[in-house]
């Protein structure tokens, strides 16, 4: 058995490959993302691997290898569940034959999410069985015996890894990746597959039918565990057990949930056994509710006794101090973490010679009391530029812009969005608004890559996940068949040529599409694209700051007079900003 220091998400990718996975498919989204580029770079017994283009596009597939008899996962981020959620729903009726985990990496917290939404309450909702890791080591060993689980009770399996599982690093104990032998055989059976209302009726029966023997599995199975010490116990779940279990006092009995769902009568007879609980988890009361369920008079604490917060990221400081709160014994007291004083805020910020920053300097120029709706990806930062207005979920742009135009507001309404966004859900809203002849502009901000998540391929990319070269999608004969009558594709590094586009565009009634096409700067540092480097005249420069306050973080201030870094990738938008052209490019030496 081999040890390996490793990425959460890379343990997670190697315990499929353990229990001889046959398919992924997957959308990029962070805490997600590496699972499946950990599984596409591998050389050697590769099972097949894909980036779909959203998340009900990669369940369903992962569904479809599953009635096949295959091994299949389907891996999201927690928000991206709400895009599978209608499929999610169904297939719990169904079954499947192969195992099928459906991985949904949530985000406390809000790191890199738009909420905070907690996927436990998903596979209550669908009645399918969840399994919620407390560390590293835990994550590659649940995943690699998912698939078992999926397949003893024909059900998908939710595996709810969060921020601090997947993106921590572990010692991790492995073993043999197995190379599956299965063929892939669809056997049909319309009772059991399609779900018109008499099919669905019987199945929505089975499915009940079902939970009774997978509560007591769960715990037969060892995910959820209990030890007794005394009157006083603490119960937790998830990576929150990993806090409780370091700042715990040894004399307090302690269980630990690490699946759903729970064994009433089994949580039952641990509750009745002592005179206090508390229950400790991150997001949603989801085991205190069952906790509560069973307790009768019991004094229970947790979030609705006010507690323990409804939102955040729990920490051995924070559960120190939810537990003396409720008298709870410790360990350790953990004194409450000094402020750091005067330091600088450090906002996220686009990198230097990104195009979103030109196009949307472009965009605010033209439209100067324009409304901005924009979406979710690198760009969203434009909110530092006064170019974002709301932002709520992928695709939303488009239609939040044709919403408001519908609704009669008469300012100027330009929306903005990726082209992995675009082809995820912006198509539908496109079509809509030029179908009832919305009046707006959106500017597709194309850099041929899904560049927030960690550079996955797209469809505009040309390439697959598994490095297949394949003929790139072309956005402008998209928005062409979807009714577009303008449609002007160029790069913003030519300022004055975008900003002319734009103003026919806003001249232009209906939806007009703009397509701002230019490489990520990072895909071209990448490649070891030398664009140059741009160099500020100290003799010319008047110091008016307009370069300064386009925001590039390669150009700052020295003296009163601009100066433009080592940062710098070439761009030269400042160039073209500059009112007395005091920057230009350096000569090659």
């Amino acid at each position: 058995m081999d040890v390996l220091y490793l990425l959460g998400n890379e343990a997670i990718a190697h315990g499929c490959l353990e229990a001889a996975l046959d398919t992924a498919f997957g959308y990029p989204g962070t805490p997600s993302s590496e699972v499946i580029d950990t599984l596409r770079t591998r050389q050697e017994s590769q099972p097949y691997v894909e980036w779909s283009v959203n998340e009900k596009v990669a369940y369903e597939q992962a569904l479809a290898s599953s009635w096949c008899g295959m091994r299949s996962i389907v891996t999201m981020k927690h928000v991206g569940l709400n895009v599978a959620a209608d499929p999610l729903m169904t297939s719990a009726y169904t079954g499947v034959k192969g195992g099928f985990v459906l991985l949904t990496a949530d985000d406390p917290f809000a790191h890199s999410s738009q909420n905070e939404q907690d996927s436990r309450c998903y596979a209550a909702f669908a009645r399918i069985p969840c399994l919620d890791p407390s560390s590293v080591q835990e994550a590659h060993d649940m995943v690699r015996d998912a698939f078992a689980l999926s397949e003893e009770f024909s059900l998908p399996v939710l595996f709810r890894p969060t921020t601090r599982i997947c993106h921590s690093k572990s010692d991790v104990s492995l073993g043999p990746v197995l190379v599956s032998e299965r063929k892939a055989v669809f056997e049909k059976d319309p009772s059991q597959y399609v779900v018109i209302p008499a099919h669905t009726r019987v199945l929505h029966k089975k499915l009940n039918e079902k939970q009774p023997a997978l509560r007591r599995r769960l715990v037969e199975l060892g995910y959820n565990r209990c030890i007794v010490r005394s009157k006083i116990a603490v119960i937790t779940g998830g990576v929150a057990s990993a806090y409780v279990q370091e700042v715990l006092a040894d004399s307090v009995s302690i269980m630990q949930i690490g699946a759903y769902p729970i064994d009433e009568q089994w949580l039952g007879d641990f509750v009745r056994s002592h005179d206090t609980i508390m229950v400790i988890e991150e997001l949603a009361p989801v085991i205190e509710e069952v906790v509560r369920q069973v307790s009768g008079d019991i004094q229970v604490f947790g979030k609705k006794s006010g507690h323990v917060p409804y939102e955040g990221e729990l920490s051995l400081e924070r559960v120190s101090a939810y537990l003396v709160s409720a008298q709870i014994p410790v360990k350790k007291e953990y004194p409450k973490p000094l402020s750091p004083a005067a330091l600088p805020v450090r906002p996220p910020i686009l990198c230097a010679g990104c195009m979103h920053r030109t196009a949307m300097y472009a965009i605010k120029k033209v439209f100067r009391d324009g409304i901005f709706p924009s979406d979710i990806g690198c760009y969203t930062l434009g909110l530092q530029l006064g170019v974002v207005d709301t932002t709520i979920c992928m695709g939303a742009s488009i239609t939040i812009a044709s919403g408001m135009a519908q609704a009669g507001e008469e300012r100027d309404i330009v929306c903005t969005i990726g082209d992995s966004t675009f082809l995820h859900t912006g198509i539908q809203g496109l079509l809509n608004a030029v179908y009832n002849d919305a009046c707006i502009t959106v500017v597709i901000l194309d850099n041929r890559v899904t560049a927030m998540t960690g550079h996955q391929p797209n469809p505009t990319t040309g390439i697959t996940a598994s490095g297949v070269q394949i003929p790139a999608v072309s956005l402008e004969m998209l928005c062409r068949s979807c009714g577009v009558r303008f449609v002007e594709t160029i790069s913003p590094s030519d300022l004055v040529q975008f900003i002319g586009v734009l103003k026919e565009a806003k001249a232009q009634p209906g939806v007009k599409v703009v397509i701002a096409k230019q490489p990520c700067v990072i895909t071209e540092r990448r490649a070891r694209v030398n664009r140059g480097k741009y160099a500020v005249s100290n003799t010319t420069c008047i110091g008016c700051k307009a370069c300064v306050k386009f925001g590039c973080p390669a150009i700052e201030l020295q003296g009163g007079l601009a100066y433009i870094t080592d940062l710098c990738s070439g761009c030269g938008a400042c160039a073209q900003i500059c009112p007395v052209a005091a920057i230009s490019r350096e000569a090659d030496e």
